[in-house]
């Protein structure tokens, strides 16, 4: 009899996380990102920008301290405190915890916002309106963007939606299977710390931590979604072998141990070549992207989401039928 309890416990589980997730994607798809004065990401990114502040100055190890205390408190507090609420909305009401469980799960991906970015962009390639272009890249792209040519726009927003198959959905799906919702706000609390100070120049030291974390959370993440990139493309009519080539042959000539994976799966799915100009180049000997290539970017982006759902949801049975019983 306890056995029967025991499994109609883990049962109820996961039919709660299964739920919330499914209830988070469909938001997704269907309302797309809440308002930022209401997203606790763009909350979290003011706390980021205030501890940035505050920062020491001039001291560089005094730097790499302050922000190696950053990258490890921030994501800790909140991590606990995403636990903790889910953990009490359990013993409330299970309606109650799924959905707010949801919502807040729903803040930390996005599918339909990083689709409208890239279209946006697109929209504005097919147009000619390079100033356009610029403008709409800025939410997709730290470089700057001003002094890009239609190709390497087009390059650049690609690359975004290759990357971002890891950092946008990928990562923070598969931590929620595993962690539940305090993994999935821990990945996108350390993220958006790699993406606000994570990068070289003001803030090579500062955020030094966070880029390495960033990195380490990325690690097997990025590896699934670059395959998973390679495995859809014979789904989408586009070239499996040239994917998995690039990918192996280029993948890594990129100073980031993750982010040049999936763009050289991608580039050599689609058969382009991307291009960070005195940066990196993937996909060498292939020709230069058109504004069509981002569509079938897109196109095969939403394919790696619907594949990385459904082995989401696998894990979460894996998650609660075996590890629970270990």
């Amino acid at each position: 009899m306890a056995g029967v309890l025991l499994d109609m416990t883990e049962l109820t589980e996961l039919w709660m996380d299964a739920s919330a997730l499914a209830l988070a994607v469909a938001w997704d798809i269907a309302l797309g990102e809440p308002p930022n004065a209401i997203h606790p990401v763009v909350g979290i990114g003011k706390v980021i920008s205030w501890l940035e502040r505050i920062a020491p100055k001039a001291n560089r190890f005094a730097q790499f301290v302050y922000g190696l205390l950053v990258a490890l408190l921030l994501p800790a507090v909140l991590g606990a405190g995403a636990y903790f609420l889910a953990q009490w909305l359990k013993e409330v009401w299970i309606p109650l915890y799924v959905v707010v469980v949801a919502i807040l799960f729903k803040t930390c991906f996005s599918i339909r916002g990083l689709q409208a970015s890239a279209n946006d962009v697109r929209l504005s390639l097919e147009k000619n309106d390079s100033s356009d272009a610029a403008r709409n890249l800025k939410s997709l792209v730290s470089r700057d963007t001003a002094q890009l040519t239609l190709e390497q726009s087009a390059s650049a927003a690609i690359e975004s939606v290759a990357e971002n198959t890891t950092d946008s959905f990928a990562a923070p799906w598969l931590y929620f299977a595993i962690f539940g919702l305090a993994g999935a706000v821990v990945y996108r609390v350390v993220n958006t710390l790699d993406a606000m100070i994570g990068y070289h120049g003001k803030y090579e030291y500062l955020g030094k931590a966070s880029a390495r974390l960033d990195d380490l959370l990325n690690l097997i993440p990025s590896r699934i979604a670059a395959l998973t990139i390679s495995a859809v493309s014979l789904l989408t009519r586009d070239n499996f072998m040239r994917s998995l080539k690039v990918l192996f042959k280029e993948g890594h000539h990129t100073e980031s141990p993750n982010a040049g994976l999936t763009m050289a799966a991608m580039a050599g799915a689609l058969g382009v070549k991307l291009e960070k100009v005195g940066h990196y180049v993937l996909g060498v000997g292939l020709r230069a992207p058109l504004p069509a290539d981002i569509a079938r970017s897109i196109r095969i982006m939403k394919w790696v989401a619907a594949f990385s759902l459904l082995v989401i949801f696998a894990l979460l049975y894996i998650h609660h039928f075996f590890f629970n019983n270990i």
